[in-house]
């Protein structure tokens, strides 16, 4: 079989935007993917394959499921048909994520400070009082340069008209960034003509500008600043990624227990004796960074962190209490906020989101169940998450028990069907529902976006969820400048 009989044969879904195909026709940005893997047969993709398994095994390139207590560590999955996103369509998506950034960081430094926007009754103030991750110990605690979320992850999808909406903020520790990188390293060993002749834009400078963006924190006046990345130790499902994303940027990875404060300072400890440690990448959750004033069961972070960050003698990154801003009850309110601090309307628009501590909108999930999916306000990677459409009436009937006995805990959101890519899966090219998530990285200069981000594939045929820890997997994403003709 050939690569020509592949497309040929590639399924149009009714209904969803296949990001390749359009009816029987090859979108123009998918023209030299077409083009390049037509000439091959399959045995040619299926070793292409191979030797991308191959290159993620080698590299170590893994993540952790987590499943009944026991922890998993497998190969992440990748696809080695890139996802491509026009120079134009990433216009918009960039000029969006970075209004919603700026919106989302003056909102933090507002909640930490005045709460303008609670007494202006634009965010109720009980929705904020009630959310979990408002971290009343950082209040009016000052960051260097107002910038509360240094590094984001804002999670895309695209619907059935071809729209892109912003369906999650993660602004607390997001991960994947490594994956993106390393994806992209695989395509050039596996497509290397195609990618240097395709005007694909480069994403390899991201370790470069995070480094610049951490030195220049640094509130000591010393000319080599030091920067440490705190990782909670290599049993964390991201570990690949800490080490990674050290190695790269030529920084320590250290674990609480190498730091120690001492009169309201952090110091690395080292074979030279203690060394005053400047910035802090950290990749730990804030309730576990300080024993003394969080979790006191914490062994994964410092005691007495919290005294030398509230003097200002180190700078954390991401900041402390950024979780208030990714709560999803909260995103509902950031077309507000943007509106609200910024005097624009959103230019990305939010997935509808119902709250159910809204008794109405409570009433009416309830009454459309199986068109809506179920989230819990605080949870990540895919858990906690019902999928109406595929639930039993028994998981209906439990999702609506958890709702009534703690509403604010949930939102519900229509169910939007992802638009598709193809990915070759068993000798086959087979559509499958795909997000994006770019990331930002918020500096004293400015935001930058690497043009691209993770696109994560659901794996499983019909899924719409495309967490890793669910099943799904990767592909490289490439934005590209199409040439004219």
């Amino acid at each position: 079989m050939t690569g020509e009989t592949l497309f040929q044969h590639y399924p149009a879904m009714p209904m969803i935007w296949d990001e390749m195909k359009d009816a029987d026709r090859i979108r123009e940005p998918y023209h030299s993917i077409y083009e390049a893997i037509r000439k091959l047969n399959l045995p040619d993709l299926q070793q292409k394959d191979k030797l991308a398994s191959e290159l993620f095994m080698s590299q170590g390139i893994t993540f952790t499921v987590y499943s009944d207590n026991e922890g998993i560590e497998r190969i992440f999955p990748f696809d080695i048909i890139p996802r491509i996103i026009t120079s134009t369509e990433w216009g918009h998506i960039e000029a969006g994520i970075k209004q919603r950034l700026r919106a989302l960081n003056l909102f933090l430094k507002d909640i930490y400070h005045e709460q303008q926007i609670i007494h202006d009754e634009v965010i109720p103030a009980a929705l904020i009082a009630s959310c979990p991750h408002f971290t009343r110990e950082v209040f009016g605690i000052k960051v260097p340069n107002d910038i509360y979320v240094h590094i984001a992850g804002i999670d895309l999808i695209r619907g059935d008209d071809g729209t892109f909406y912003i369906l999650e903020d993660n602004l607390r520790t997001p991960s994947g960034v490594s994956y993106m990188l390393e994806n992209r390293e695989v395509t050039k060993r596996i497509f290397p003509d195609l990618l240097a002749n395709s005007n694909v834009r480069m994403i390899n400078n991201y370790p470069l500008i995070l480094h610049d963006n951490l030195v220049a924190l640094s509130q000591r006046q010393t000319e080599n600043p030091v920067v440490v990345l705190l990782t909670p130790g290599v049993f964390n499902s991201a570990y690949f990624e800490h080490t990674f994303l050290a190695r790269q940027m030529g920084i320590q990875l250290v674990e609480g227990r190498d730091l120690v404060v001492d009169h309201q300072k952090v110091y690395m400890k080292t074979t030279a004796g203690l060394r005053q440690v400047d910035v802090i990448y950290r990749r730990v959750d804030d309730e576990f960074l300080d024993p003394l004033v969080f979790r006191p069961d914490s062994a994964l972070g410092v005691p007495g962190l919290m005294s030398a960050y509230r003097k200002g003698n180190v700078a954390i990154v991401n900041a402390l209490g950024n979780g208030v801003a990714d709560d999803k009850a909260v995103y509902a309110y950031v077309p507000a906020m943007i509106k609200y601090y910024l005097n624009e309307e959103p230019i990305l628009q939010n997935v509808p989101t119902y709250q159910m501590k809204n008794v109405e909108e409570r009433e009416y999930v309830f009454e459309n169940m199986e068109k809506m999916v179920i989230k819990e306000t605080n949870q990540s990677g895919g858990y906690g998450m019902v999928m109406g459409n595929s639930a039993t009436k028994e998981e209906l009937q439990k999702s609506k028990e958890c709702i009534l006995a703690n509403p604010r805990n949930f939102i519900a959101q229509p169910i939007i069907k992802l638009s598709t890519v193809p990915c070759l899966l068993d000798g086959k090219l087979q559509p499958r529902h795909v997000d994006l998530r770019p990331y930002a990285l918020c500096g004293p200069n400015g935001i930058d976006i690497v043009p691209g981000g993770l696109t994560r594939v659901a794996l499983r045929e019909g899924s719409l969820v495309v967490n890793s820890s669910q099943g799904g997997g990767s592909k490289d994403t490439w934005v590209i400048d199409l040439r004219e003709t």
